[in-house]
């Protein structure tokens, strides 16, 4: 076992007992009475149990225990953090600014590390408000500086960025389907990941493509030779998971499978969830109509490891929606129908290869294929007379290879190669007597980056990681160079200090389409970056906070400021009618964000403030003023109270926020004029209480089946927030304008059953 020179004899001891202690919980609790922290892949610990006898200890003794019982090796660093690695080596690897500086930052299962990304892991995710599974979207929305005001799980804004600047990566793979049920479920089953890392600053080298995020998700790398199965239901799907051991220490299979199965039954839960996503649809009005609506999602993964130096995957994903909406007009004979496919098809392959105990080398490739497609039929005398199509493609496709050479405890390299062919359609076809084409476009943009990264660590200094990522984008023949630079200092045990500051270029972004759907459903579409109309968008982001933690407080503060450039904007019909399309403009956020944590006595609370102003300006619009951004949300407060007693735990969450800007207009004989400029009021406060409840439970003494059962209730006192006013309409000068309020979704109730063996 690998400890540090330490005279560990000389340490105070502690009585350590635990009995059939899942290893996470018992490395917590070590944590807590030595005040260390343990830095680990959750594949190592997932699924251990450790049983101790009562006894005085020193930390030497209880790591030589935990090696004992886990076969499990436990490096010291700098007299606090404890590496635990699968293999007795000394040049074990550990990333040099990934080590964790806040264990079980709003709930157990969600770290903080010393180069700000936060780490998430949904084995062992803590209970959270209004959640009963460990939804990773929905928990990344209860960190600070991170909202959805739309209450989806997807499209959230982080530090005042559009939702369209956050990326989504599932085993190297883009994902750009935006959720189950128009965004309201997450689009990944939540009790697949095995970690997965939120960067909101100061991001590595290795990511680029959009400004605001980055959610990087890896399933299980680990080659487990035990059957493992889990099943269960909630108001909304059933899902199934297993890993399936083929060859000894050498192959296995992992996969998942969630349907819904509202088409069959529709529970309270799934009415209350599409009552708010169709609000203000002709589905909603229309009350003879027929919806069937059904959701499907699985994947599979394949692990291969020929030898100690070699390990590969194959990994697949499907994501796929289905609607088809049906109404009469009995008197003219006619019948509509809507139908509509969303579907996100990824297939990743990658190889790790170590050279030797210092040089490793990442081999990826991906491809990510998302359709959405849109059918507006009208049938009259069972002849259709009219067909209104709207199409979006998006194929994305990339190999990358990095190189980590990590020569000391205290430097790191990483030098890498990426590849990405981007190809993106979208099209608006009107068929009647004729196929008239309203709106289309295709490009194409093939992009090649080099980067590098240095990490360097000193405890007695400072730590920092340098980045620069340069990338050429070849049919728009430009180059864009994106340095990325983070500091961290431990001022002392308890007071930290950290800063960031990134260059970002993004050449796919989302645009509005309001104008031409009826059913007012996934409005955006993707497009490229075109050297015109749509130019490439820069972000500079620049942010510096400290935290501080001890007898189980934690204070976390954090200011930042960002320049977007380029940003593009539709200049709506009802504003400036007779000069539609799209205007470039830059975006200006100034903001802090703030979390406060502690733990006593199995209880748990936290409140964590949000300060944020985003400003924008375009030409042509305005006046070319300044106003509020749409992501603009001034102040949000989130606050919870969490208790854990053996398998039982229950949180309760509150929410509160000033509204989002929008325009205000004058309505003089059931006409709408907008005369007082863009986005010069708000909406209402929002506001609303969040329940939770789960209890994990064996079913047997003899065998490992067990199970857990949750309830959960969103918006506990039943508030009718308004969270959009929004109009549509104004095609041309002579149409009408309407005005569209959408509210929030009201008192939803939802449970959760699974089991596992």
């Amino acid at each position: 076992m690998l400890l540090p020179t330490l005279a560990f004899s000389q340490e105070e001891a502690f009585y350590i007992e635990f009995e059939d202690v899942p290893l996470y919980d018992a490395l917590e609790h070590i944590e807590d009475v030595y005040k260390v922290l343990f830095s680990y892949k959750d594949d190592y610990i997932t699924g251990k149990s450790i049983t101790i006898d009562r006894e005085k200890r020193t930390l030497s003794d209880v790591l030589i225990e935990l090696q004992k019982n886990t076969n499990l090796y436990y490096k010291v660093l700098d007299n606090r953090y404890i590496i635990i690695s699968l293999s007795n080596d000394k040049s074990t690897r550990a990333e040099t600014l990934g080590k964790v500086i806040v264990r079980s930052y709003l709930a157990k299962g969600i770290e903080k590390n010393s180069d700000g990304a936060y780490k998430l892991y949904p084995s062992r995710l803590g209970i959270l408000p209004g959640l009963i599974e460990p939804d990773v979207l929905e928990g990344i929305q209860l960190l600070p500086g991170v909202l959805s005001p739309n209450e989806t799980a997807s499209s959230f804004f982080v530090r005042g960025g559009a939702s369209d600047q956050n990326r989504l990566i599932w085993d190297g793979i883009n994902i750009y389907h935006k959720g189950h049920l128009f965004g309201m479920i997450s689009p990944l089953n939540p009790n697949v990941a095995s970690e997965i890392k939120f960067v909101n600053k100061g991001s590595h080298a290795r990511y680029g493509e959009r400004l605001s995020s980055v959610t990087d998700i890896r399933s299980s790398a680990v080659i487990d030779n035990t059957l493992k199965a889990e099943m269960g239901v909630n108001g909304v799907n059933a899902d199934a998971i297993i890993n399936l051991p083929l060859i000894k220490d050498k192959l296995n299979l992992q996969a998942s499978l969630r349907r819904s199965y509202t088409d069959i039954f529709e529970t309270f839960t799934f009415n209350q969830l599409s009552d708010k996503v169709f609000d203000s649809t002709k589905i909603s009005q229309d009350e003879d109509g027929d919806n069937d609506f059904s959701f499907l999602d699985y994947n599979v993964k394949l692990n291969y490891k020929p030898n100690n130096n070699n390990t590969f995957f194959a990994s697949m994903i499907v994501i796929d929606n289905q609607l088809d909406y049906v109404s009469n007009d009995d008197e003219n004979n006619r019948f509509f129908q809507d139908v509509m496919t969303i579907e996100n098809r990824g297939y990743g392959l990658g190889w790790n290869h170590k050279w030797n105990e210092k040089l490793n080398q990442d081999t990826q490739a991906f491809f990510s294929d998302y359709t959405l497609n849109y059918n507006f039929i009208t049938t009259e005398n069972n002849e259709q007379i009219s067909d209104f199509e709207k199409r979006n493609a998006v194929f994305d496709s990339g190999i990358s290879t990095e190189i980590n050479y990590n020569p000391s405890h205290k430097n790191n390299y990483t030098f890498g190669y990426q590849y990405t062919l981007k190809d993106v359609s979208y099209a608006f076809v009107n068929t009647a007597d004729l196929r008239i084409i309203l709106d289309t476009e295709q490009e194409i943009v093939q992009s090649h980056s080099v980067y590098g990264n240095f990490d360097y660590k000193n405890p007695k200094l400072f730590d920092f990681s340098f980045g620069l990522r340069g990338t050429y984008f070849q049919e728009l023949d430009a180059t864009r160079f994106e340095p990325r630079l983070i500091i961290f200092k431990a001022l002392n045990t308890h007071f930290k200090f950290q800063a960031s500051g990134e260059i970002k270029n993004q050449i796919i972004s989302e645009i509005d389409e309001t104008v031409f759907s009826d059913l007012s459903l996934e409005n955006r579409v993707w497009r490229l970056a075109n050297n015109n109309d749509f130019p490439i968008i820069n972000s500079k982001h620049v942010s510096a906070g400290f935290l501080f933690s001890k007898n189980g407080w934690n204070i976390d503060a954090d200011a930042y400021y960002k320049k977007l450039k380029n940003v593009t904007a539709l200049s709506l019909g009802f504003l400036n009618p007779e000069g539609g399309g799209f205007n470039i403009g830059d975006q200006n956020i100034l903001g802090v964000d703030a979390f406060l944590r502690k733990r006593f006595n199995g209880f748990t609370t936290w409140a964590s403030y949000s300060y944020n102003r985003a400003r924008s300006r375009f030409k042509n619009l305005n006046n070319n003023k300044s106003f509020k951004s749409k992501s603009n949300v001034t102040h949000a407060i989130s606050t919870a109270l969490s208790y854990k007693l053996d398998g039982f735990q229950i949180a309760l969450g509150w929410k509160w926020q000033t509204g989002r800007p929008f325009t205000v207009a004058n309505e003089t004989d059931g006409s709408y004029s907008f005369n007082e400029g863009i986005n010069t009021a708000e909406l209402p406060v929002y506001h609303r209480l969040d329940l939770s409840s789960t209890y994990s439970f064996k079913l047997s003494k003899h065998n490992k089946l067990r199970g857990k059962v949750g309830v959960s209730v969103r918006n506990l006192y039943n508030r009718n927030n308004l969270i959009s006013r929004e109009y549509r309409g104004n095609n041309s000068l002579n149409d009408s304008v309407e005005l569209i309020e959408r509210y929030s979704i009201g008192i939803t109730p939802n449970f959760m059953l699974r089991l596992y063996w």
